[in-house]
């Protein structure tokens, strides 16, 4: 049995890239055009990515079920093997303070799996897509370990973990970026516990799984997505040498805090 792609997985790494792409274009635009407060240019990013990206996937993929941030649930996509989760603008604060790390989160899971995705980082020079049919080499890890945290609420275990294993902090805006500059070799550990729904990690999971990372719930269980509730609290992404530690010491911290 070959284990090349199938001719319809090929097909839908090149849709969510190129909707990813063309969404992120469509914000830069939305952004330039210089007529909304920073506040009103998110909500306006938002929609304005939103309509294309399921407008666009209903047109492309009419038989698969869709979850978006922006758009009401409908429970009929958990009925369905296949089921696109898209988040328009993640990091729609950075984006409306016109930072560079906010993503454009397109993915598809089959059967709960993160299978197929790409994530668009606009703000880079030039535009950056990272996509799960086309790898990079994610570039070796340095000797002080870099764990990337949110800029306004790093979790308690972050802080935690990043003590006990002396890894340097880097404060970043979303969780796509986040997870996309662990394979760019900005970051190492991407570790989060403050809640979060399927809309923000599914895409950069499903790069980051193709890349050959370590992704997994804190408590190193799978994360499993298209579930009836959509809140998922926390994930860890890393390098898979440095996830058994990292889950060592978020259980110890737990453990610790229980007791306490």
């Amino acid at each position: 049995m070959s284990d090349a792609p199938s001719e319809r997985a090929v097909a839908d790494a090149t849709l969510a890239a190129h909707l990813a792409q063309i969404a992120g274009r469509l914000l830069l635009d939305v952004r330039a055009s210089a007529l909304f407060s920073p506040r009103a240019l998110g909500k306006a990013g938002d929609q304005t990515a939103n309509q294309f990206l399921c407008h666009a996937l209903r047109e492309q993929r009419p038989d698969d079920g869709l979850l978006s941030e922006e758009e009401k649930d409908n429970a009929e996509r958990l009925g369905k093997s296949r089921v696109w989760i898209v988040d328009p603008v993640d990091g729609t604060r950075e984006y409306g303070e016109e930072r560079t790390d906010w993503a454009v989160h397109v993915g598809l899971a089959i059967d709960g799996i993160p299978s197929i995705g790409a994530v668009a980082l606009p703000g880079l020079d030039g535009g950056v897509v990272l996509r799960t049919d086309q790898v990079r080499t994610v570039p070796p890890a340095p000797e002080k370990l870099r764990m990337v945290v949110s800029r306004t609420r790093p979790a308690a275990e972050a802080l935690a973990v990043a003590q006990a294993i002396d890894a340097e902090l880097v404060p970043m805006g979303s969780a796509g970026a986040k997870a996309m500059a662990i394979i760019l070799g900005q970051a190492d550990i991407y570790l989060h516990s403050g809640g979060q729904y399927e809309w923000d990690s599914m895409a950069p999971v499903a790069v980051a799984r193709a890349h050959g990372l370590h992704c997994s719930r804190i408590d190193g269980s799978p994360l499993v997505y298209n579930q009836a509730d959509v809140y998922l609290p926390d994930l860890l992404i890393c390098r898979r040498e440095h996830a058994d530690d990292v889950l060592r010491q978020v259980a110890r911290f737990r453990q610790d805090s229980a007791s306490a």
